[in-house]
């Protein structure tokens, strides 16, 4: 099969097409004939930070979290399952190939109303954004969530989450662009952090949740426009991972500051999101309550094209790379 393979730390440029062995699939696993792949900041990173990973990674590795396409092997302990079904996967490495063996219980159904080259900007989206504000921000009815980033995939898709949901949303953008296909959208206030200071807007707002994947000085900000019992939940730090804080805010609001990683997560963890999101969100797909955003595809061979898109920031949504 082919593959795109890191070779090495660097740029776009290192993302080579290779001719790759096919997946062996174990007693718990399916294997998806991949139809399109998610392009995510973390494929950035570790794009980027091969060589930092230790021993084990020196050599080239594939990236992507997550897929869509058709089950054609199933393993022997697999009965949820059945050739020929078209799904949606969360995998941990291995994305950028026309073969993934993945754990079935981490695959879910292609939703209702969804194509299936459109499923794979889902599973890394929906999963992030349910682990992170409903699991562990406990996001309710009526109560008022801040993202930033509004405009990535995670935001486009945790602001129709979360309005669905019932919650009331917040998003800071980087253009006039991207505040107006928001704000078309109807997902809110929308605040373009290059004109308005967030803060400033949104001091009198009461924020009970906030999504970051900033970091940096947004962090004390966040924590000052949080409402009493308000919770900040950080999934990166394109601004800095070390931050100065006012313990103080914290403790004079009874704050929660905490984050996580998605793909370090157990198997156990993701099968258990999986079930949830299927239960909870995969309704919402059928009655056209939420839809994944899609911005542009490449063909898999021009995976560095798509990485460069991605590192520009220009993209609104999803960018995904397909398989004929």
């Amino acid at each position: 099969m082919k593959a795109i393979h890191i070779i090495k730390s660097g740029g776009p440029e290192v993302l080579q097409l290779k001719e790759t062995p096919r997946p062996k699939v174990d007693k718990n696993q399916v294997l998806i004939k991949v139809k399109a792949i998610g392009v995510n900041r973390s494929d950035v990173i570790t794009r980027k930070n091969l060589n930092t990973y230790g021993k084990n990674q020196t050599e080239s590795l594939i990236p992507g979290l997550e897929v869509s396409g058709e089950i054609i092997e199933i393993g022997a302990n697999v009965s949820d399952k059945m050739l020929g079904d078209k799904v949606c996967a969360l995998i941990a490495n291995g994305g950028y190939s026309e073969f993934v063996a993945v754990e079935s219980s981490h695959c879910l159904p292609i939703p209702e109303n969804i194509s299936e080259i459109d499923a794979a900007a889902i599973p890394e989206t929906v999963f992030t954004v349910w682990f992170n504000v409903f699991k562990q921000g406990k996001l309710q009815p009526e109560e008022k969530l801040l993202i930033h980033g509004g405009t990535s995939g995670i935001g486009t898709m945790g602001l129709q989450m979360a309005k669905a949901m019932g919650a009331k949303v917040y998003a800071t953008v980087g253009s006039d662009r991207k505040a107006n296909f928001l704000k078309e959208m109807g997902l809110g206030k929308i605040i373009n952090y290059k004109s308005e200071a967030f803060e400033e807007v949104l001091k009198d707002e009461k924020i009970d949740v906030i999504l970051d994947m900033v970091g940096g000085n947004y962090t004390q900000k966040n924590l000052e426009i949080l409402n009493k019992k308000g919770r900040l939940i950080n999934i990166n730090g394109m601004m800095g991972n070390e931050v100065n804080i006012n313990l103080r805010t914290i403790m004079s609001k009874n704050l929660i500051l905490t984050g996580s990683f998605l793909k370090p997560q157990s198997s156990e963890v993701k099968a258990e999101i999986a079930k949830e999101v299927e239960k909870s969100i995969w309704p919402l797909f059928a009655s056209n309550k939420i839809r994944p955003i899609v911005y542009k595809t490449f063909p898999l061979e021009a995976a560095a094209e798509a990485h460069t898109l991605m590192e520009s920031s220009e993209h609104i949504g999803k960018i995904l790379l397909t398989i004929e």
